[in-house]
């Protein structure tokens, strides 16, 4: 019996092995590749449609310091969201993909925000490709700029900027912000 599953086992391993071993080759050559490349400017523009309560609520509390209660500006609070983008400002316009990532209230004197989203695309010409937006976001200014850091698939070692604008929101019943994003990209094509 020990025999059996010590030959299962080392089937096991080589047949998980494979694709890995495959996906590194494919990898390399890209790589390889790289220096015949040509680097292209891409613009993008779509709408983070952003929900607060309700039944299709979006975005969740996950942690809050002790002077959160407190702070004119909710410091310490954390938050995860899962938000869908939109070809359109109206939420039923075409769905292009999804934001996710992480907020978290992160100045003591002002409404900023540390921000870690994650732009991946489901639909379109960019389907199964991300990009990664990270920085310090000022929520209540126009025009926020924040870096593009890096992507997957389409976007692989991207650099760019995203700038932001709140479309709409509804204070009063929590429901409804959608925030606007041109984003500027220099990729390899």
């Amino acid at each position: 019996m020990a025999k059996v599953s010590a030959t299962f086992m080392l089937c096991l391993a080589i047949i998980m092995s494979i694709p890995w071993a495959y996906t590194n080759a494919d990898q390399e050559a890209w790589f390889q590749n790289l220096r015949n490349r040509k680097e292209k400017v891409i613009k993008l523009h779509f709408y983070l449609q952003d929900s607060l309560g309700g039944k299709n609520e979006t975005i969740w509390e996950v942690a809050r310091a002790g002077i959160s209660s407190t702070s004119p500006t909710s410091f310490g609070k954390v938050f995860v969201f899962d938000d869908p983008l939109t070809a359109k400002p109206d939420p039923k316009s075409m769905k292009l993909g999804r934001a996710q990532g992480i907020i978290a209230s992160a100045d003591l004197h002002n409404p900023a925000i540390a921000l870690y989203l994650n732009l991946y695309f489901t639909a379109g010409k960019y389907k199964g490709s991300s990009l990664c937006i990270s920085g310090r976001n000022e929520i209540l200014g126009k025009n926020r700029e924040l870096p593009v850091v890096g992507g997957t698939g389409a976007f692989r070692m991207t650099r760019g900027y995203s700038i932001s604008n709140t479309y709409s929101y509804d204070p009063v019943a929590k429901y409804g912000t959608i925030v606007e994003y041109t984003v500027y990209v220099t990729t390899y094509v």
